[in-house]
């Protein structure tokens, strides 16, 4: 299965940290978002995956490439789960010339692609599926002759201006054949509180439209958009899926990945109680910034 995955955003949000680091490289924990995302694909039974990259981005390709500075990857046990997925997929990279949105870094995909099915994967989401998120849009996909789908997650109703909303018909439980998509809605304009989440299994139908999508907000080609056509040709579907999206596309959401999975690991809980108990019992801990700019719009869709 072919899975693209655009990675080719500019991370202003994590300046200075992204000026000359590619933000999909930011670790959680000892791990890059890049790795744990390649890792769904993989596990979705990925095993042609395309990252879009971008100008500054080529540590992604180095990550996944051999350091002959390190030895042999198997050597070290760091690295092994690494060297075991290059092993399972082969990875292309492409990049995208300009910055022109998340359609127009899947187009970028499209003769790599050819006339197959596809998934979709954001570079700085970590989905916790079992199945696998992919997986599961698939089996959604062939289902209904191999429409479309994207993935869905609800969402507080105070939440939903923050977010891609979906509008539909409820066919199956958690499934739904969609006949629009808002951008950020007001929730009295909300068809819903059905959210995208970033995930999405999609014909090559797709890629005329998206060639012949107008760009939208900030001069890009939205994704969005241009699923808004593609159901007034054919069916579309949305899978509210099963598991958790750890969004890291902001330093507070970026710093709550970590901690979750920090805290699964006994040598780390310790320390990160200890610190919170310190803080807490002398209150000394540091007053609650404001969020930067964007630090609270938690959209799932995003480059």
């Amino acid at each position: 299965m072919k899975v693209v995955i655009p990675a080719a955003g500019l991370g202003t949000r994590f300046l200075p940290a992204t000026k000359s680091m590619p933000k999909e490289m930011l670790p959680v924990v000892n791990q890059p978002v890049i790795q744990y995302v390649v890792a769904e694909a993989v596990a979705s039974g990925g095993d042609d995956i395309i990252i879009i990259t971008g100008r500054g981005k080529r540590a992604i390709e180095d990550h996944f490439d051999h350091n002959p500075d390190l030895g042999i990857a198997a050597d070290i046990a760091s690295l092994r789960p690494l060297d075991l997925l290059t092993q399972q997929a082969v990875l292309h990279f492409v990049r995208q010339r300009h910055p022109l949105g998340l359609a127009d870094a899947i187009l970028c995909a499209e003769r790599h692609v050819g006339n197959q099915t596809f998934g979709v994967l954001l570079g700085d989401s970590i989905h916790e599926c079992d199945p696998p998120i992919l997986t599961q849009l698939r089996a959604v996909s062939e289902a209904h002759g191999d429409a479309s789908v994207v993935g869905l997650e609800r969402v507080p109703e105070s939440r939903v201006e923050h977010y891609g909303i979906v509008g539909g018909k409820e066919v199956s439980p958690g499934v739904y054949r969609l006949d629009r998509m808002v951008e950020k809605p007001r929730a009295s304009e909300a068809p819903s509180s059905l959210a995208i989440t970033g995930a999405y299994f999609l014909r090559p139908s797709i890629f005329p439209i998206i060639r012949s999508t107008a760009p939208g907000r900030g001069g890009e080609i939205q994704l969005t958009d241009a699923l808004n056509r593609l159901v007034q040709d054919e069916e579309v579907y949305g899978c509210v899926f099963s598991g958790r999206r750890l969004d890291t596309g902001t330093p507070i959401l970026w710093l709550e990945a970590n901690l979750r999975y920090a805290l699964r690991l006994p040598e780390f809980r310790e320390m990160i109680e200890r610190v919170l108990q310190e803080g807490g019992a002398n209150g000394a801990g540091p007053e609650t910034p404001p969020p930067a700019r964007g630090d609270s719009d938690k959209v799932a869709r995003k480059n």
